[in-house]
């Protein structure tokens, strides 16, 4: 018995909108006095650590790297800056670990202060982009509140529950660069399509159709996604595992990781200015 798909019109879109924990190594017998010791290393200006090369006023007061180019007196005692390199805390910062930055988001990983900034580089715990298309929104945040973002902020991108159906891009022929968006709810989690049409030179056009998990890299890996256009004796499949609303649309069409095709394929397969494609996401 064949499966009735359900369909979901998608307008053009507005783009003018739009690892197991480490246990901390005490110093003098309890993991509580290795975090009052990382305490003493806490930036009065920002609350990050202040890891070495480490400096101080005259009067022995700390401040991060990061916040001493805008300052001209001491926050704590207002005294003159200074350039004194403190080297005893030097060897105490080298003796401990600290944790992640994004501490508060989830991480828990400690680390030496030499891995600190490569780990927060790549962290699974930072603030996600806003991952609709183009570059006007700057919003970032936990994962948990992208999908909120993206029904309150771009009112454009509908959703539809259920692992298989129907995305309708209208209007195909408009020109310039065009992105169509919609959320496909499944599995208890939740999906970002994206069709986008770039124009490359002298008129030529191409189509990118891509399936993102609102998601970790890790749990993307679990899915698998097939785009299907369906035309006149005429059948077009793309079959791959989606990526992470974490890598971008942007990097996966760079990367051609996605359904390609120019303006004539989707001639073939359009009716009215309109284009089905039919998306089923399935576990592995």
């Amino acid at each position: 018995m064949s499966r009735r798909r359900r369909t979901t019109k998608a307008l053009p879109a507005d783009t003018s909108q739009c690892t197991p924990s480490q246990t901390v190594p005490a110093l003098t017998g309890t993991t509580a006095s290795t975090n009052d010791l990382t305490s003493l290393f806490e930036c009065p200006v920002c609350f990050d650590y202040v890891l070495p090369p480490i400096l101080q006023c005259r009067s022995g007061h700390l401040v991060c790297n990061s916040c001493r180019p805008k300052l001209t007196r001491c926050p704590t005692c207002r005294g003159p800056l200074g350039s004194i390199r403190n080297l005893a805390m030097d060897k105490v910062a080298d003796s401990l670990r600290f944790p992640c930055k994004y501490e508060s988001s989830g991480c828990e990983m400690t680390l030496p202060h030499t891995e600190k900034a490569n780990h927060e580089e790549l962290c699974e715990f930072r603030p996600y982009s806003c991952p609709c298309p183009g570059e006007s929104c700057k919003w970032q945040g936990p994962l948990n509140a992208v999908r909120t973002h993206l029904t309150h902020q771009h009112k454009s991108i509908t959703t539809l529950v259920g692992e298989d159906m129907i995305f309708l891009a209208t209007d195909i022929n408009l020109s310039g660069t065009v992105d169509w968006v919609v959320m496909q709810s499944c599995f208890g989690f939740h999906f970002m399509l994206v069709l986008e049409k770039q124009e490359k030179y002298d008129g030529y056009q191409q189509f990118f159709a891509v399936v993102q998990l609102i998601g970790t890299r890790k749990e993307a890996e679990n899915f698998a996604y097939r785009l299907e256009l369906n035309g006149h004796r005429r059948r077009l499949v793309w079959e791959a595992t989606p990526g992470s609303i974490r890598e971008g649309i942007a990097t996966a069409i760079m990367n051609s990781d996605c359904l390609v095709f120019d303006t004539s394929i989707a001639q073939l397969f359009a009716e009215n200015g309109n284009l089905a494609i039919t998306v089923t996401i399935s576990m592995c």
